[in-house]
């Protein structure tokens, strides 16, 4: 009878409100899997997960609380999975999931989240807020709901291969420009040579340096990479707008260029979401394991220190500080790896209070620094990160994510603290015994 109510239910929303809606709640039905069901069961309402999230902490609005944003899924669980819901649905009492409501939440499951995982960590009873804003956002896209920025950017990465349009005649100039300037020879379309190299398209436009620093260092450590024509590009919008389709699709193009090249191993970007968007979700997405391995940037380097590759001299004698991508450090254990390189070229090194798994996010990721309409609420969150900066006072500050690095550098300057920003592997460069 259930089942029938449904498919009634769902008939009267095709019709009354398209076709969008229909397939963004079939879409969170989808979704509803066991630990989600759990996960909603187990909330206790304690609130901290409110005190883990610098969008709610920096605005002091409760909408921001990281449970909330989840209203339009557990309206769902409540109503179509529950003794008791099912129950309320039978007498009239359930509010339905309508478009009205979708896209109301639309701005705090986009605007106000950057899938950090801080609040997720600490929850008392172990509930993956980050996990469920994810499978939300698939909801949501199914429904047509989402910002116009990660829209764009989702069908430019289809078009292009890349979210911002670039193709490889623009990373082609860069690496002629990287050659002139080095005087050393960026391999592409190699085979059978050691690593694929992936970049992102904001390394690309906003830091070129990065492109050289592997080339110098890998010529260094004698290390066989090679760039790929048919794909470069590490981002994935898919993961970031919540359409494991579009994810999907974006892994395979990096899969099939890794299996054309017969390498053995893919190196991704200083760029938190795409190593975990190829390292850990991708192998789930396309159904099947890689014949290859995944490795971030500072892995890789961190490699090369451990076997004696990195010949490095001088030491950086300013007060540095470090901050640690959500992606790579909460999510993927990459923590104490940056530290080690790190302690290699400085003498004054100073952690921030909190960081590794328990850093504060700078407010850009999960798809929230393409979204121009959260512009002013990412700089709020981002006060978070400013008050830890400020308390270490460091010269300048290390990160190892594109995305982290422009956050901090805009904003450093919104608030007007006057400190360079820099990515570590290119400090590492600078420090290579010629």
């Amino acid at each position: 009878m259930n089942e029938l109510i449904l498919d009634d239910r769902t008939a009267v929303q095709e019709t009354s409100q398209g076709l969008s809606l229909a397939r963004g709640l079939a879409a969170l039905r989808a979704e509803m899997d066991a630990p989600i069901a759990a996960f909603f069961a187990s909330c206790v309402h304690c609130g901290l997960c409110a005190q883990a999230c610098p969008f709610y902490l920096e605005t002091g609005n409760p909408k921001y609380t990281p449970i909330h944003k989840l209203e339009p899924l557990r309206q769902i669980w409540e109503s179509e999975f529950t003794l008791w819901g099912r129950v309320k649905s039978w007498l009239g009492l359930t509010q339905l999931v309508t478009d009205e409501l979708l896209a109301k939440w639309e701005e705090l499951l986009y605007d106000s989240c950057t899938m950090c995982g801080r609040c997720s960590l600490v929850c008392p009873v172990g509930n993956d807020i980050a996990y469920m804003i994810r499978k939300t956002r698939e909801g949501m896209v199914q429904a047509g709901h989402a910002p116009d920025g990660l829209i764009a950017a989702a069908s430019r990465a289809i078009r292009t291969g890349s979210p911002m349009g670039l193709q490889w005649k623009t990373l082609e100039v860069q690496v002629r420009h990287v050659e002139a300037s080095s005087g050393l020879k960026v391999p592409i379309d190699q085979e059978g040579v050691e690593y694929m190299v992936l970049l992102s398209s904001m390394e690309v436009i906003n830091f070129p340096e990065y492109l050289e620093a592997i080339t110098r260092i890998f010529a260094h450590a004698g290390i066989s990479w090679t760039l790929s024509t048919q794909c470069f590009e590490a981002t994935n919008a898919g993961v970031q707008i919540g359409s494991s389709d579009i994810a999907r699709a974006l892994v395979e193009r990096v899969v099939a260029a890794a299996e054309k090249l017969k390498v053995s191993k893919v190196i991704s970007p200083e760029c938190g979401h795409a190593y975990t968007a190829i390292r850990w979700e991708g192998p789930n997405l396309i159904g099947r394991p890689y014949p290859f391995k995944v490795f971030h940037i500072i892995e890789v380097l961190d490699e090369l220190r451990a076997t004696g590759r990195l010949r490095l001299e001088g030491k950086e004698t300013d007060r540095l500080s470090l901050h640690d991508p959500c992606n790579l450090a909460r999510k993927s254990g990459v923590i104490q790896q940056q530290r080690r390189l790190v302690d290699l070229v400085t003498e004054q090194f100073v952690d921030l209070k909190e960081h590794g798994r328990y850093q504060w996010c700078c407010g850009a990721g999960g798809g929230v620094s393409s979204n121009e309409r959260a512009e002013e609420l990412r700089l709020k969150a981002f006060k978070r990160k400013k008050a830890q900066i400020e308390e270490v006072a460091p010269a300048r500050m290390v990160t190892m994510c594109a995305t982290c690095r422009t956050q901090l550098e805009e904003g450093i300057e919104t608030y007007n603290l006057n400190i360079p920003v820099v990515g570590l592997t290119e400090l590492i460069a600078e420090h290579l015994v010629d």
